[in-house]
């Protein structure tokens, strides 16, 4: 199991080697999906067993990845 961000890891064992959340094997994507999709944060916390923490986690994963990200738009489409 490695760290890649605070409260988030991987393990090739644990949901085919995608993002979760330490200690549980709730996918960091499926947390920012319930988000996006409307999900209150404490029906979030309790339907999942989270911490308040572990979402702050998932949104920071989320936000540094695509900080990181570069687009080219083109001209033109």
């Amino acid at each position: 199991m490695v760290e890649i961000a605070p409260r988030v890891v991987v393990d090739p064992a644990i949901r085919f080697g995608k993002p979760v959340l330490r200690g549980t094997r709730v996918p960091v994507a499926l947390v920012l999906a319930k988000l996006a999709g409307g999900m209150a944060v404490g029906d979030l916390l309790e339907e999942y067993d989270l911490a308040p923490e572990d979402i702050q986690a998932a949104l920071h994963y989320a936000a540094t990845l695509v900080a990181g990200e570069e687009l080219m738009a083109t001209v033109g489409l």
